[in-house]
């Protein structure tokens, strides 16, 4: 049986808020396989929680970027090619939306609320990509985006978010197109209902969890641990095969017409 071992391999994972965000489960699981890692943060209030993560892993780089400026994400790229002269896994696990367009009606979102959201969960990956790839060109890689079913259905209060999911899906697919001559590889991870900071900003989060929990066909949620466990397999030579997949991790319950 063939282990996961990315002793040689380096990752870069933005998103990670605290220990209970899905971020922090993939850099662990990652890390754990041997993986050299590096973290942004966006904002001090979240610096010490990455640092804090960073801090288990030797040489573990912790950077500060607002994907909405392109002068950080510059910056944190040209450091990676510095410090490590390549980049082998992108993590991105960055989504958000004014709280106000998460309570109303979806009808009532406004220009303003829509680019907000659609820039930092969706188009951000694509601007992150875009500054990867150059850092994969000799032997290839791995980009891996977090995901949720509300892009293909409706979920209430989720709103705009699920707009933005069904775009950041879309470029998925367009950017495994585009870079698997490259041997790059781009998937996503469609997460069922798990508590971490942004979610517990969904109005009725505990109500959709329950939910979840009873038509599932595992009938549970699911657990931090095994969407680390999902990108692991995604980020590994294991799944050298695979691209432009969306992996759903929900205990099953995206089969359900319920």
């Amino acid at each position: 049986m063939r282990k996961l071992d990315l002793t040689d391999k380096t990752a870069l994972v933005l998103g990670v808020a605290n220990p209970r965000s899905l971020a922090w489960a993939i850099a662990e699981a990652l890390g754990q396989a041997g993986c050299h890692l590096a973290f942004t943060y966006q904002g001090e209030r979240l610096q010490q929680n990455v640092t804090s993560l960073a801090s288990k892993f030797p040489r573990a780089p912790v950077m500060a970027c607002d994907v909405t400026s392109e002068d950080q994400v510059a910056g944190v790229f040209a450091r990676m090619r510095r410090e490590f002269g390549r980049l082998d896994i992108l993590v991105h696990s960055i989504a958000f939306a004014p709280r106000e367009a998460l309570e109303g009606a979806f009808l009532d979102t406004s220009l303003e609320q829509w680019r907000t959201a659609l820039e930092i969960s969706a188009y951000s990956f694509v601007h992150l990509a875009r500054a990867a790839a150059p850092l994969m060109e000799k032997r290839g890689g791995a980009m891996l985006a977090l995901t949720y079913l509300a892009s293909g259905r409706v979920v209430p209060n989720y709103n705009v978010m699920g707009s933005a999911k069904a775009a950041l899906e879309h470029a998925v697919r367009q950017l495994a197109f585009e870079l698997g001559p490259q041997n790059i590889r781009v998937n996503a991870i469609s997460a069922g209902p798990v508590a971490t900071l942004s979610a517990r900003g969904i109005s009725g989060f505990t109500a959709m969890a329950s939910h979840h929990r009873a038509k599932a066909p595992l009938r549970r949620n699911i657990e931090q641990r095994e969407v680390g466990d999902a990108a692991l397999f995604l980020c590994s030579e294991m799944s050298s095969g695979v691209t432009g997949e969306i992996l759903f991790v929900d205990a099953g319950y995206n089969i359900m017409a319920v």
